[in-house]
């Protein structure tokens, strides 16, 4: 059996990755779910099969690479159709390209004010799914958007396949970040299938165009600076990685308990420029003012693909009698700076290598108390994770899929069906990750 999985799973595997992505990325609409997640979960065997045809001590890596970077390319003219965020990416970076300020007004805003609107301005406007809200997309990402909207030229496929250029360019870096990090860190190369080939993960960055896999590149990246004692530059990484998302801030606590950074104030110094350069563009205009009105809203009226929220929320229903979503998620950000600070300052990592493990943790935690958990929002995690050989991500990253059921039907209605079996993989996950003597693929103490 093992002499047969190491001959035909890499062939087979990738056969399957090449015909489960292209239908997925070419053949389906997201309203088909039993299409989807059939193809999908074929992909996902497929990346399987080539993980356990490598062996532990099998240390080659370009095959992994150049197989992973065709199956990006295949999906280069693919029309992202299972997200339409793009959009809202390419009308910020029209504003920006016309030199207006993109948190100034709201799409429907802008449409109505303005005399001479193009077909192009139109189109996106009509494609949106963010039309009456304020952009939460930070300056950094105002910034590739606004490269992608030179390109566009009047076409919007233009504009969509600079985007995914961009990103298949950092998915590259991460790559390389992560092979840097698992030499360092002695952890078996195979492990790089599990993101580079992940169907999840092509499908959610080169496929649907989200940004999750450059802030894992700067997150990665803050790690390697730091192993080279260039603390400065780690700290500047770190800050570009909340420049592009912000979310990354949640890792202060763990950063602030590493006992190997307590003693050097270049590495605070080199994420406090990093971040006045990321948001600076904010304090023109008061821009920051409806940048943070969205951020507000987006946390406080939104609900997607919860766990731990939603038990809440039912308990809310029974003793209130009404959505009590405004109160719960003020109560759970409470809850969670605590329990981030406790869970930093309990660990204190001696090592890097334990403090990637805690950012795990951190990220974990995190999305399970969230009122709002896209698929996408798990790339950092699962990046992570390969590193250290926590499951839960990986487990997550194949059930993360059942969250796109909701789409099959006009309301967007969630069948607690589908997210019993989601967070049912998340639960055996984590009973896997952190019993006792946990787990661990590497199958050793790192203290690197």
């Amino acid at each position: 059996m093992n002499s047969w999985l190491t001959k035909a799973g890499k062939p087979v595997g990738i056969l399957t990755l090449i015909l489960g992505l292209y239908w997925i990325g070419y053949q389906v609409f997201r309203e088909q779910f039993s299409s989807i997640f059939f193809f999908f979960a074929l992909a996902f065997i497929g990346m399987l099969a080539i993980y356990f045809s490598y062996s532990k001590s099998d240390n080659s890596w370009k095959k992994i690479f150049w197989a992973g970077l065709g199956l990006r390319l295949l999906l280069m003219l693919a029309v992202p159709n299972l997200s339409e965020d793009y959009v809202r990416f390419l009308w910020d970076g029209e504003l920006v390209r016309l030199g207006e300020d993109p948190y100034k007004l709201k799409p429907s805003e802008w449409i109505e004010e303005k005399e001479d609107v193009t077909a192009l301005q139109v189109q996106l406007f009509e494609e949106m799914n963010s039309p009456d809200y304020f952009s939460v997309y930070p300056p950094l990402n105002q910034l590739i958007f606004w490269v992608s909207a030179k390109a566009m030229n009047g076409f919007v496929w233009n504009g969509y396949y600079t985007l995914r250029f961009i990103l298949i360019l950092f998915e590259v870096l991460t790559f390389f970040s992560l092979l840097k990090l698992m030499r360092r860190f002695e952890v078996p190369i195979r492990h790089l299938v599990l993101y580079w080939l992940n169907p999840f993960v092509i499908l959610e960055i080169t496929g649907n165009l989200h940004f999750e896999g450059i802030v894992l590149f700067f997150l990665l990246y803050s790690l390697i600076a730091y192993s080279k004692n260039k603390k400065f530059v780690s700290g500047i990484s770190w800050g570009m990685a909340i420049g592009m998302k912000l979310l990354p801030l949640i890792l202060f606590p763990a950063w602030f308990f590493f006992r190997k950074i307590k003693s050097s104030p270049f590495f605070w110094i080199g994420t406090l420029l990093a971040l006045i350069v990321a948001f600076v563009p904010l304090v023109w205009d008061d821009a920051w003012v409806n940048f943070f009105e969205s951020l507000k809203l987006y946390q406080g009226k939104f609900e997607f693909n919860a766990s731990l929220y939603y038990l809440l929320r039912e308990v809310g229903y029974w003793i209130e009698g009404y959505n009590t979503i405004g109160y719960l998620t003020k109560l759970l950000g409470i809850v969670f700076v605590i329990g981030v600070c406790y869970m930093s300052w309990k660990t204190k990592p001696q090592s890097l290598f334990k403090l990637t493990d805690l950012w795990i943790g951190i990220y974990l935690l995190y999305l399970l108390i969230q009122p709002i958990v896209h698929p996408w929002y798990l790339i950092p995690g699962l990046g992570l994770s390969v590193i250290t050989g926590r499951v839960t991500f990986l487990l997550w990253s194949f059930s993360a899929i059942f969250s796109y059921q909701a789409y099959g039907n006009p309301a967007n209605f969630e069948q607690p069906i589908f997210l019993i079996l989601e967070y049912g993989f998340v639960i055996i996950g984590l009973l896997w990750d952190y019993r006792p003597q946990s787990f661990n693929f590497l199958k050793k103490s790192v203290s690197t």
